[in-house]
């Protein structure tokens, strides 16, 4: 409401009360004419608030209101083009007559002007021209309805049901919008009525009450089938929502139920984690363990999860089946690892903690495995006579493809439950050296510091002769002497721990040469050349060069 018509409340309102006097009792004294002052007064008073009630209607209608505005769009369409058609009567009228004046013609060119400037109003109007309504009427759209057939489709189903509620909402004040209209044609159609009584010389207000009753009438049917389309919609709406409900309501439970069984297996990998971590003291078992429980539990939820969403296990099985195929084909590596895996795991010819040699183009590498993964195996690499010979590399992460055992040949140092290998040491004395002083004093200095090495070696190869036909188990060390150019190769072998050779080899030989070099009838031997000079040969001439003085 503007000031203007808080203005004229106001003077209204003072009016009312100046003139609101007790009725006059039949037996005044008071003069007539003074009674019929009063009475005009207040009827003008009537008049201007009835005036007021209706300006306001009006403002309403024309501001807040888009059906009035679609309205006057319409009305003014019918309008033009009943101007138009009028217009063009009369123009046809004229071009029929053969004796126009130079004046007629002029008029003629201006009502051809009128008539392509109606033409241009028409033409921005027609969407109004049929069913201006049309648009405000229909219901907005309603898209797919989501399927629910996983917890992540709730979140969709949620936000889709929400959208339906809001749409429905903007539908209902839509038809709440359009009876608020109707009833304000209503009220003013009132208002008309009383000021055509109170004031019946003013022919503005038939003319009004015209307009107003064309537009009731225009807007009756409107609001019958809006009422049809809303309830319809608001039906299909409540089935939906009724609908989702339900459907979000047995995915949530499916749901519950499934994390309730992942829960119940995550609780019993981590007991059963818990009690192998607490009595197995073996580091290499609890790793292995763990692994494979790892594993378990991973099968088990992907199987899970599995069987609770694909309701079709036979397409489940198809599709398994054919994107085997193509992991067969075009995955040849993955797949070759993946079965390498299987073959580790079943085999168990190589597990976590093995001392391992494999080679790969020339290149020799030796290292602890420290993880077997579905996919390669991950070695750490160690100080060895490898690394110190041939390498001079080490402490090198090295990660090995599954299915390297399948085409190369690995070596394990420390399978079965074997802690020892085989290490020897090579020296060389002169021929006139005492060979067998010499051989004895090797065998001597390996049985002494291999000597724990050996007992173990023994128990752990009569644990295999079950398992391997292994017919040469001899433990003790032993003495191998050898004719060389330069000498007598003397070579000691002994066991040694498969995670320390260099250690024991270092010891072992910094023991012998302190051993040898303390006997006066062993020398090391080493690469020797002998030359003889003949004092009686002459040296031979030297001729001059040619051009030389």
């Amino acid at each position: 409401m503007n000031l203007k018509h808080i203005f004229l409340a106001l003077i209204l309102v003072a009016q009312t009360t100046a003139f609101a006097e007790p009725e006059i009792e039949a037996n005044t004294t008071e003069a007539a004419p003074l009674v019929e002052v009063k009475k005009h007064l207040r009827d003008q008073a009537l008049v201007q608030e009835l005036l007021l009630e209706k300006e306001l209607i009006e403002s309403e209608l024309l501001e807040n209101n888009i059906l009035s505005k679609i309205y006057s769009n319409y009305h003014t369409y019918n309008e033009v083009k009943k101007q138009k058609t009028l217009l063009d009567i009369k123009i046809k009228q004229w071009k029929k007559r053969k004796d126009l004046s130079k004046d007629e013609k002029s008029q003629l060119d201006v009502y051809e002007s009128q008539s392509d400037t109606l033409r241009g109003k028409l033409q921005l109007l027609k969407e109004y021209a049929k069913d201006p309504f049309k648009n405000y009427l229909t219901p907005p759209a309603i898209e797919d309805i989501p399927s629910i057939g996983n917890p992540f489709a709730m979140i969709g189903a949620l936000s889709f049901r929400e959208k339906l509620i809001s749409d429905q909402e903007e539908y209902g004040n839509r038809y709440y919008s359009l009876t608020h209209i109707m009833e304000k044609f209503l009220e003013k159609r009132n208002i008309l009525l009383k000021l055509m009584v109170e004031d019946s010389n003013n022919p503005d207000y038939e003319k009004e009450l015209e307009e107003i009753d064309d537009e009731i009438k225009t807007f009756t049917p409107v609001i019958e089938i809006f009422k049809t389309t809303k309830n319809v919609y608001t039906k299909k709406i409540d089935e939906i929502d009724f609908k989702l409900k339900a459907d979000i309501e047995k995915e949530l439970e499916r749901t519950i139920s499934i994390g309730a069984i992942i829960l119940f297996f995550v609780l019993l990998l981590f007991f059963i984690k818990y009690l192998v971590r607490k009595y197995m003291s073996d580091n290499e078992r609890f790793y292995t363990i763990n692994k494979a429980l790892n594993v378990s539990f991973v099968t088990i939820l992907i199987f899970t999860l599995l069987l609770a969403y694909i309701q079709n296990v036979s397409y489940l099985v198809t599709i398994l089946g054919f994107a085997s195929a193509g992991i067969a084909i075009a995955m040849k590596d993955w797949f070759m690892s993946l079965m390498g895996w299987a073959t580790i795991i079943v085999g168990g010819s190589i597990s976590v903690g093995d001392r391992v040699r494999f080679i790969r183009d020339g290149v020799e590498y030796v290292g602890d495995i420290v993880d077997i993964s579905m996919l390669r195996m991950t070695m750490h690499e160690d100080i060895t006579l490898t690394t110190y010979a041939v390498n001079r590399r080490a402490g090198r992460m090295i990660f090995i493809p599954n299915n390297f055992i399948f085409t190369d040949m690995i070596a394990n140092y420390s399978h079965a439950g074997l802690k020892t290998v085989w290490d020897g040491v090579d020296f060389i004395i002169t021929f006139d050296s005492d060979a067998n002083k010499a051989s004895s004093i090797a065998k001597e200095i390996t049985r002494k510091y291999s000597k724990g090495y050996t007992e173990i070696t023994r128990k752990q190869l009569n644990k295999l002769r079950s398992k391997y036909g292994m017919r040469n188990t001899n433990v003790e060390p032993r003495i191998f002497v050898h004719i060389e150019p330069y000498g007598m190769k003397i070579s000691a072998w002994y066991l040694t721990n498969s995670f320390a050779t260099m250690t024991l080899r270092s010891t072992i030989s910094m023991e012998i040469i302190t051993r040898l070099q303390a006997e006066p009838n062993i020398q090391l031997a080493y690469p020797s050349q002998s030359i003889f000079m003949d004092q009686n040969v002459q040296a031979p001439k030297v001729m001059p060069v040619e051009g030389e003085i």
